[in-house]
């Protein structure tokens, strides 16, 4: 029997790690601030994810914005990975490119070789790469487990073809994960055009508080974003009854 492709959520507060856990999730990404596109969880956070039943990988992002770092920045990355290590998740998530969007190879050799002991993705920073292909035999030899990708476009089923592409040059020896609007009615269709096994969404609805009748002033006085969403369980549970159907014999 094959067995469904894997899904892995992303979430960043106590209540989106409860939700993706009861949906179904096969494994967590752990962030804070997924409205910036994840920056490192707090270590309260990892403490809290450390209890949950399935594998969990942290974010290392030391902050916004791009993915070009300096001495101190991965400094800081290095410890969030002892952090990380210490509160005995399973793996982190990074990236580090150059000024041309290239991945960084010093810089992600040093932390790979940080991290050593724990599982590894390369995220999205890879999508920024003149060159995909050179970015993954790159990726491949720096050691990582995987890479998060959109193919290099907007969404990944902009990018399937080139992620099915991807696929096909790495044959077997990086896994692929796509990611980036993935939801119930088209995470079967990107499986089947790219080939993937793993497949990564945020299965997120807007947070309640956004749309409170308070809202409107906390936003104006600098309390909470409106864009905010919450992981939220149906979503989670119908993402995994769509991929259900690609198991079979």
């Amino acid at each position: 029997m094959k067995k469904r492709p894997l899904l892995e959520v992303c979430v960043d507060s106590p209540a989106g790690l409860e939700a993706a856990i009861a949906g179904g999730a096969d494994r967590i990404e752990l962030c804070s601030a997924l409205v910036l596109s994840g920056l490192t969880p707090s270590p309260g956070l990892m403490a809290l994810a450390a209890e949950a039943p399935v594998p969990v990988y942290a974010m290392i992002r030391p902050r916004p914005g791009d993915f070009v770092y300096g001495a101190r920045e991965l400094d800081a990355m290095r410890r969030d990975i002892d952090a990380v290590r210490a509160a005995r998740l399973a793996g982190v998530v990074f990236g580090a490119t150059t000024e041309t969007g290239a991945l960084d190879e010093a810089a992600l050799e040093g932390l790979i070789r940080h991290a050593e002991g724990l599982g590894s993705t390369l995220h999205r920073a890879f999508d920024l790469a003149p060159d995909l292909g050179a970015a993954l035999e790159a990726a491949i030899g720096q050691g990582f487990e995987r890479v998060l990708t959109s193919g290099g476009e907007v969404t990944a089923i902009l990018g399937a073809e080139r992620i099915a592409g991807l696929v096909a040059q790495a044959a077997g020896r990086i896994g692929l994960m796509a990611g980036s609007g993935l939801n119930a009615t088209n995470v079967a269709e990107i499986i089947r055009l790219t080939g993937v096994v793993e497949v990564h969404a945020s299965c997120s609805t807007p947070l309640t508080g956004a749309t409170a009748p308070w809202a409107e002033k906390a936003a104006a006085l600098g309390f909470i974003d409106t864009r905010l969403r919450e992981t939220d369980r149906e979503s989670v549970e119908n993402l995994i009854k769509s991929i259900q159907i690609l198991k079979g014999d």
